[in-house]
């Protein structure tokens, strides 16, 4: 097992991600550049775009009800598979392993990131295809009909499917595992049996049910979860109000090199913030724009600027409550690796005993949400293959098999497998959006036009003459009524 971990760790993921951390960069500030920083400039329409109700605004309930999927259940669908053990076990790992200074680099991939998730997710949106009375979309679909390119989308689907539906919701329950045996102080290879059974239980009573059920649960528990994790992080803030200006300096300078502290260099700091930043918002990675194409929204910038509103409050929101209050706690660096124990063991030294008990119940439910957005992301490029019914019951069934695994496997050597999975489809789905980004800019241009004129964007597929298959944007379709005596106003031809 330690070989494997060697070999995993530092002879593939040592080699890939002197890459990738680059590659995201150039990518997120060409984007931001070509957009003229979408990511920041239009915030206030990123918390309109995600209230909108399916269809569009200014639509009855009656006339939306049969219109799928809306703007904020894909933004939960997404932020399910976003907010998870990333944020309360993922932060710890870069902490440990890259000092205060990884923190500053997770924030800084989440700016730049956030246009990458727009050009991503919008392109998603253009591209998606219809499925009974919802959608489906993401890279695959955006590499077969933008870039005319099945063979890129094959090794995407597959990738993703790998990555979602076994590594990640390995990791998942790997922390879970972790949280509930400090909470109950058990780390034996029986209680380890015994949660991973009980995760596979209560995964496959979700999973079963479907897309809208996936919608309808993660609706309810990430925002109550995140919500509830965000508040007792204010909290442990408010009573360290005086130690708050020193925790930034501190991270600042050591992600900048002036301090360096028990191995935890500049390039541990600035490769370790990556890793966990990526694995935690997934800017880039092709995994949001599944979530992204399945919303009914009037146009696709809008589910756009809502992936990228996923973004900042995965990392700029909830990984940083969870930094904070780690650092708050003075912690060791450089003695190994911890997971969501080294956040335990700092919220309870704020809060008293029942912290640790209190991040296992938050991590528990984060973590399980994630299972359950992952599954659906992998769900949907299995679907881009097949719909047969025989194959879908077996793919959920290697989940929950994964489920189980997780539970027994160990914290280096499932991380490690995470990032290598990360980076591979990083590389893939960049050869995609980078040369698409062009469609992206039409998009947003089309939407800024409208906007200037005071009206509610909507957009019909003719108002991108030359651009190909896109299937989902007539006008009879729900999302577009309205779009069709506004094409000859709003047509992008440059």
């Amino acid at each position: 097992m330690q070989l494997i971990e060697t070999f995993v760790s530092d002879t593939i993921n040592g080699n890939l991600w002197k890459v990738i951390p680059y590659l995201l960069i150039l990518a997120g500030a060409y984007f931001g550049i070509r957009t003229i920083v979408v990511q920041i400039r239009m915030i206030p329409e990123m918390f309109k775009a995600v209230a909108e109700k399916p269809g569009g605004r200014g639509r009855t309930k009656e006339e939306s009800k049969d219109d799928g999927i809306s703007a904020f259940k894909a933004f939960t669908i997404s932020a399910a598979s976003r907010v998870g053990t990333g944020n309360v076990a993922g932060v710890a790992v870069a902490i440990t392993t890259g000092g205060p200074g990884a923190v500053f680099w997770m924030w800084m991939i989440a700016l730049l990131g956030g246009a990458t998730a727009f050009v991503e997710s919008t392109l998603a949106q253009l591209w998606k295809t219809r499925d009974g009375d919802t959608y489906r979309g993401g890279p695959a679909y955006y590499m077969t009909r933008g870039m005319n390119a099945r063979w890129l989308a094959v090794i995407f689907a597959f990738a993703i499917t790998i990555t979602y539906g076994f590594v990640y919701n390995a990791i998942q329950t790997n922390s879970i595992v972790a949280a509930v045996g400090g909470s109950i102080s058990s780390d034996t290879l029986t209680s380890k049996m015994i949660i991973g059974a009980i995760l596979s239980l209560i995964t496959a009573m979700v999973i079963f049910g479907g897309v809208k059920r996936i919608a309808s649960f993660t609706q309810v528990v990430v925002p109550f979860m995140a919500v509830t994790y965000i508040i007792i992080g204010l909290v442990v803030l408010a009573l360290n109000y005086n130690a708050v200006p020193a925790m930034i300096t501190e991270i600042v300078t050591h992600a900048l090199g002036f301090k360096e502290i028990a191995g935890a260099t500049l390039g541990a700091a600035f490769t370790n913030g990556m890793k966990r930043g990526l694995f935690s918002n997934e800017a880039g990675q092709g995994s949001a724009p599944n979530a992204a194409g399945t919303a009914t929204v009037s146009h696709p910038v809008k589910q756009g600027l809502v992936q990228t509103l996923g973004v900042y409050f995965d990392t700029i929101v909830v990984c940083s409550i969870t930094a904070f209050i780690i650092l708050l706690s003075d912690p060791k660096f450089g003695e190994g690796i911890e997971s969501s124990n080294l956040t335990q063991s700092a919220l309870a030294g704020e809060v008293g005993a029942w912290g640790v008990h209190f991040v296992t119940f938050i991590l528990f439910f984060l973590a399980f949400s994630s299972i359950i957005g992952n599954t659906y992301l992998a769900q949907s490029n299995i679907e881009y293959f097949t719909t047969s019914k025989s194959v879908m019951t077996g793919f959920r069934l290697m989940v929950l098999i994964c489920v189980f695994g997780g539970a027994i496997g160990s914290v280096p050597l499932v991380w490690a497998l995470g990032d290598t999975f990360a980076g591979i489809m990083v590389f893939i789905n960049l050869l995609a959006i980078v040369p698409l980004a062009g469609v992206a800019i039409k998009l947003l241009k089309n939407y800024s036009q409208q906007k200037a004129r005071g009206l509610d964007p909507v957009f019909h597929k003719d108002m991108l003459p030359g651009v190909p298959n896109i299937e989902c944007w007539e006008g009879d379709d729900a999302a577009t009524q309205g779009a069709a005596e506004r094409v000859a106003e709003f047509t992008v031809h440059k």
